[in-house]
């Protein structure tokens, strides 16, 4: 088993920065992939940013040049650092941790960017 907890979010205004952080615990040997997903009302579930164990990155077109994702194997911790925000990346965020054999979610933590 895997245990995610999300800090970080919060309000924020148009072209602002705010740092996600995941705190993982548990099982942590297992985890390969790590990421983020967010989720707007009456929208889906969407990837935010991915990365290996091998720290390859993944962005989604929306986010590119403006959020970087990092890892901390270290310290159990990944990162998503969001600049330039938009009222469009309101959502709650999701951190991600994978396993060969599983996917684990945190509960969420809720970015709102308003003037």
């Amino acid at each position: 088993q895997v245990q995610l907890v999300e800090s970080g979010g919060g309000l924020v205004q148009p072209g602002g920065s705010l740092r996600l952080s995941c705190a993982a615990s548990g099982n942590i040997f297992s985890i390969d992939l790590m990421g983020w997903y967010r989720q707007a009302p009456g929208k889906q579930r969407e990837l935010v940013a991915k990365i290996t164990s091998g720290f390859s990155t993944t962005y989604a077109d929306s986010v590119k040049g403006r959020f970087t994702i990092s890892r901390d194997n270290a310290k159990n911790m990944q990162y998503l650092q969001m600049n330039s925000l938009k009222p469009e990346d309101t959502a709650v965020y999701y951190c991600l941790a994978a396993t060969p054999s599983r996917a684990y979610w945190g509960q969420g933590t809720q970015v709102t960017v308003s003037s």
